[in-house]
């Protein structure tokens, strides 16, 4: 049986040491974990890179003490003793493996790779070295999967059967400026990714409530009709015309997970961009873009309230060059049904982002650095959440044809 992590139960203690993060990445999403982990009490400095000098200038000028380093290799010639990377999605893999291989513990966005060889080779290298390695899945800590995880644990729903994990983004809410500030006159090549390879909100939604993991997919994508040079294959960088898919897998506990990928939909993804459903044999669970409901045998109850994380206007992050339509995504408060007693008092009032999920993120790469424990979504959690995307891509583009998915089990200890 796969099994998810204990949930973190405490405050660090003040004895537990300190170390140096060195950012990767000056972007619009690296602000806000920058401003945490200057926050963090167990978290000595801060130094930052990034492609464009001035970016990283910029950021490191928000915090005392941070210092500005000329390149990656630089970086990993340094002496921070942890990397956070926050670079475009598909070059995550190359570089995770280099810092591993300097021997630095490493943070890395979503999604952990795009190649299952990628995914092998970094849990060879955790293992290897011991190193502290986890990925920023932001669904992991999502109102929805912290309420079901509860709940899977505790049997209410009876034996799930059925789930749905959804990431619904349209391009036009946000998507076509965040490509254009990362990809620069050839944003468009880029702005093509394949929506199955970034799976990880959708599918990690789902099993990180769930302990199991997908065992076999069968995938359909649907070809874009826009025809504005985005999903074009002449000019896609993955040979991509595919906006939206539709994967359908079989779990390892005999349930069956859906996922959708859409990037052409007509839906307030600034309102709620992942949504997720489950069904078992005593209960269900259902979201939509406004409302939360639990449903037994002889009920519905709305209990949207519980998850809807209130807007946190404290913060002191510059949204000044984020799309208007993604800033929601950044200034999320925590939800009711989150546990904030185990974070550091320090981020009180401090922006957080994602349903709540920041705050998380930032400390529990924290806590895994410094006691050495493994994090919740560590290396083989990672993989659980991104090999299913691989394979269901891999699915898509032969029309359909169910492949089974490798198995990189749980890992030493859990």
């Amino acid at each position: 049986m796969h099994q998810l992590p204990p949930e973190p139960a405490s405050r660090l203690s003040p004895e537990a040491g300190s170390f140096s993060i060195g950012i990767v990445g000056a972007g619009q999403f690296s602000k806000s974990f920058a401003t945490l982990w200057d926050r963090h009490p167990h978290v000595s400095r801060l130094s930052i890179t990034d492609l464009q000098p001035e970016r990283a200038e910029q950021l490191a000028a928000n915090y005392d003490g941070a210092t500005v380093v000329g390149s990656f290799e630089a970086m990993l010639a340094s002496d921070v003793d942890a990397v956070a990377i926050f670079t475009q999605r598909w070059t995550h893999g190359p570089l995770v493996l280099a810092a591993l291989e300097a021997g630095k513990h490493v943070y890395s966005a979503v999604p952990m790779a795009v190649e299952l060889t990628e995914i092998e080779q970094i849990i060879a290298a955790v293992e290897r070295t011991g190193l502290t390695y986890m990925m920023g899945e932001t669904s992991y800590y999502n109102p929805a999967t912290v309420y079901m995880r509860e709940k899977v644990r505790t049997g209410d729903l009876g034996q799930v059967f059925y789930s749905e994990g959804d990431y619904v983004h349209d391009m036009d809410l946000g998507f076509y400026a965040a490509y254009q500030y990362s990809g620069g006159e050839n944003w468009k090549a880029t702005a093509s990714y394949p929506p199955m390879l970034y799976p990880t909100h959708a599918v990690g939604g789902v099993l990180g409530a769930l302990p199991a993991r997908a065992v076999s997919v069968s995938c359909l994508g649907v070809k874009d009709r826009r025809a504005d040079g985005v999903f074009d294959r002449e000019v896609s960088q993955f040979d991509n015309d595919v906006s939206n898919a539709t994967a359908l897998f079989e779990l390892s506990d005999g349930g069956v997970l859906r996922t959708n990928e859409m990037r052409r939909v007509g839906y307030p993804s600034h309102i709620r961009e992942s949504r997720f459903r489950f069904f078992g044999t005593e209960a269900s669970f259902e979201q939509l873009a406004h409302q939360t409901v639990w449903n037994d045998k002889t009920e519905s109850r709305d209990i949207s309230d519980d998850f809807l994380p209130v807007r946190d206007s404290s913060g002191d992050t510059d949204l000044s060059d984020v799309d208007p339509a993604l800033r929601a995504a950044f200034t999320s408060g925590t939800a009711p049904v989150h546990d904030r007693s185990r974070l550091p008092a320090e981020f009180e009032g401090a922006p957080n982002g994602h349903e709540g999920a920041h705050h998380y993120l930032a400390d529990d790469f924290v806590r895994g650095v410094v006691t050495g424990e493994r994090p919740p979504v560590d290396a083989w959690l990672a993989a659980k959440f991104t090999a299913p995307g691989i394979v269901a891509h891999a699915s898509a583009r032969a029309a359909g044809t169910r492949m089974d998915i490798p198995d990189f089990g749980d890992g030493p200890g859990r």
